[in-house]
């Protein structure tokens, strides 16, 4: 859910290639045929799932790829994108499940592509990276055995890359006014509008202004980190390493998405996390224990950290749900898709107001200390 280095969610921006004309971009830059194509939804950039052809005598390689083209606007920060890619093939090699990038003709991992005939002429880096099997979490009924491990491999992920991670361009990391950071919750003010009059609008105001006295205060003394910025429940992938129907076990086969990356503070990874593994949830104050749990038994954090976790969850609905608004405003035919956190959101979000932080950190605290002596059910 990327949106550049400024404040701005969405400028309009996003590629709209045709099937054939990704197919024929295929060829061109990575020298593939495509024998198969489809696209897949995406926020702001577009994304196509391809299988190649490959001729008898060819390089091995994978058969199926996802076509990735970033919008325009994003496009003009190649070290940013470069040091995501980098990351990714970083972590790959440290053993988590992320994709890895095809190499164009010229032997690089991204190209700057001309784009479609629109205003403008603009250009769109383009990539092609390895697709990775399983379904997105928000596809399976979630236990808290899959919960605990989301949770764990959010702190190792940010772990790996905040000690072992280095390249010349790290520092594009620190996006100061990028809307997705939870830093910047205080910028949704710009875009709150999108709501009209209504009690949602009151909420997300309250906690606008809550993040503001009381967690930017706190910032300094958060342990700071590299964030993924966005392991919701579409972008970590998983496959069932059991048989048993009534209780299955998950793994995770997939972390995708690194647009978001930033420099920010472990905390807001879990806290990201368990705002998104709330969605689908039929009991979704439950979930932030099981998350927290699998969180802290890589990454304890500090009695400072957890308190300003609630407002950390609230202030991550409220940028989903504003930020969706605002951009289903500009593009409308792509409000399905824009408004998949919205249908379930707006709910969670009134409830964890409703019911107050002093309630529901008691339970997530609760749920994640009878972990402390036992493995998670």
């Amino acid at each position: 859910m990327s949106s550049g280095n400024n404040c701005q969610p969405q400028s309009l921006t996003k590629p709209a290639l045709g099937e054939k004309a990704a197919m024929e971009l295929v060829d061109r830059v990575f020298g593939l045929k495509v024998s198969w194509i489809r696209p897949l939804p995406s926020y702001d950039d577009q994304n196509f799932h391809v299988r190649v052809s490959r001729n008898k005598g060819a390089a091995e390689g994978a058969d199926e790829y996802v076509l990735k083209i970033t919008n325009s606007e994003d496009s003009q920060e190649p070290d940013l994108i470069e040091v995501q890619t980098q990351a990714m093939m970083f972590l790959s090699a440290e053993g988590f499940p992320s994709a890895m990038p095809c190499l164009t003709k010229d032997g690089n991992i991204m190209s700057l592509e001309a784009g479609d005939t629109g205003p403008g002429n603009k250009k769109y880096m383009v990539r092609l990276l390895t697709y990775l099997p399983g379904k997105p979490v928000a596809k399976i009924p979630t236990n808290a055995q899959i919960l605990y491990e989301i949770g764990k491999l959010a702190a190792s992920l940010d772990k790996a890359l905040s000690e072992k991670f280095h390249h010349p361009s790290v520092k594009s990391l620190h996006r100061g006014q990028f809307i997705w950071n939870l830093a910047n919750v205080p910028l949704l003010d710009q875009y709150i509008y999108a709501l009209g009059q209504n009690k949602y609008r009151e909420v997300v105001e309250q906690v606008i202004e809550q993040f503001k006295g009381k967690v930017i205060p706190k910032l300094s003394s958060f342990r700071a980190c590299i964030n993924h910025g966005d392991l919701n429940d579409h972008n970590i992938l998983v496959d069932s390493s059991s048989a048993s129907q009534e209780n299955p076990q998950y793994r995770v086969s997939g972390i995708l998405d690194f647009g978001d990356m930033s420099y920010g503070f472990y905390v807001f990874e879990v806290a990201i996390a368990i705002m998104y593994m709330m969605i689908e949830s039929p009991d979704p104050l439950s979930v932030g224990g099981h998350v927290l749990a699998g969180f802290e038994s890589v990454v304890p954090l500090t009695e400072e950290e957890r308190g300003a976790l609630f407002l950390l969850v609230s202030g991550r609905f409220s940028q989903s749900l504003v930020i969706a608004a605002h951009t289903a405003l500009l593009y409308p035919e792509n409000k399905e898709y824009l408004m998949i956190t919205a249908k379930t959101g707006w709910k969670h979000l009134m409830t964890m107001s409703e019911v107050g932080q002093e309630a529901v950190e008691k339970t997530w605290f609760e749920t994640a200390a009878a972990y402390t002596n036992r493995a998670p059910a």
